[in-house]
């Protein structure tokens, strides 16, 4: 029997299973810079205040979307266009057509697969609750 991220569309998957999605990889809870005139995208080591970056988890997921007013709720309509999501992302993946990665959490059956494979941020973020808007492109790490 096939998974049901391969037999079901996102619209048709349960919250649990949409959920289950969520590598954990923390890369969408980042502060990410774009350059309006090229579309670039930067990845920083700044993560959002509600944000645990030990754990990779949102402090206060219920309610991140009033207490964050820049949080962006994935949708299945959504997760196609939301461009500076990683290109690893399951949401993304899966609305494109894709497969999920073969570290995936709901492949390996680990959590930890995660952070083997390369693809969780970092443990050592600092929150956005410690440095100055200005110094944000000093901060960053990549580009997507």
């Amino acid at each position: 029997m096939k998974p049901f991220w391969e037999t079901k569309s996102l619209t048709e998957m349960s919250r649990a299973e949409w959920e289950s999605l969520c590598d954990g990889c923390g890369r969408c809870c980042l502060y990410i810079l774009h350059n309006e005139e090229t579309g670039d995208v930067f990845e920083t080591d700044v993560g959002c205040t509600l944000f645990d970056a030990k754990k990779r988890r949102c402090r206060d997921y219920e309610n991140r979307l009033t207490r964050v007013p820049d949080c962006v709720q994935l949708t299945p309509e959504n997760a196609k266009t939301l461009s500076w999501m990683p290109n690893t992302c399951a949401y993304r993946r899966l609305a494109n057509g894709k497969t999920l990665p073969d570290w995936h959490p709901l492949i390996t059956g680990d959590p930890t697969s995660v952070e083997r494979a390369g693809a969780a941020v970092s443990p050592d973020l600092i929150s956005e609750d410690d440095i100055d808007d200005e110094l944000l492109e000093s901060r960053i790490t990549k580009t997507r």
